[in-house]
């Protein structure tokens, strides 16, 4: 059964990776010739994905507080220190 965290940290992700290629396809555009209006929309564009990726990174719960819940192997303590 899946956990919602980890529904949480696969919906983060899939947000990540919307972000850098949204931020990837805008640094494209910047290498072709462009007016200065369109050079400037896309600078802003660029801050604001890169601010959504800053959102979304800060949102997204530390792995290990995760693997909490996942139970650790016991030994039986017989020839282990």
């Amino acid at each position: 059964m899946e956990k919602p965290y980890s529904r949480l940290i696969d919906r983060r992700l899939e947000q990540l990776r919307a972000h850098r290629t949204n931020i990837r396809h805008y640094r494209w555009l910047l290498k072709t010739q462009l007016s200065d209006l369109e050079r400037q929309f896309i600078e802003r564009r660029i801050g604001a994905e890169l601010e959504a990726v800053q959102r979304v990174a800060s949102d997204v719960p530390p792995i290990g507080t995760c693997l909490t819940s996942i139970p650790t192997a016991r030994t039986s303590g017989k020839g282990h220190p």
